[in-house]
């Protein structure tokens, strides 16, 4: 069997308004600008990277329910993500809490209707 290693991962992005976008995930989800080229930007939150890619007549994200869930973000220190999200004014969908797969964690929605967990296991 072939070992995989994967080298590096980034989560791409249809939205509506690449300005409105980026800026939602550099002001209020503390991201970092990489790269930017026509109609791309190109961030990252730690080893957590996305790619926005500026799509005016795509569906919203929010019109696909749950399956505008596209990422579940393990970090280290899940309670200061959460206070320094509240504190940028990131919109919280669900609250922090212990869910029963031991995983301490909350959910942010942005302005498209994306879907992030960010989670800590418990005892971590």
């Amino acid at each position: 069997m072939t070992v995989r290693h994967v080298v590096h991962t980034r989560h791409v992005l249809a939205v509506k308004d690449l300005a409105v976008s980026a800026a939602y995930f550099k002001e209020k989800l503390g991201f970092d600008l990489d790269f930017t080229a026509p109609g791309w930007e190109l961030l990252s939150f730690g080893e957590f990277k996305v790619m926005l890619g500026e799509c005016s007549d795509a569906l919203w994200a929010r019109e696909t329910g749950d399956h505008s869930y596209f990422a579940h973000v393990l970090v280290e220190n899940v309670d200061e993500v959460y206070a320094e999200f509240t504190e940028r004014g990131a919109k919280v969908i669900s609250s922090i809490e212990d869910k029963p797969w031991d995983i301490r964690e909350f959910c942010v929605v942005t302005p498209d209707g994306h879907r992030i967990v960010y989670g800590q296991l418990i005892g971590d």
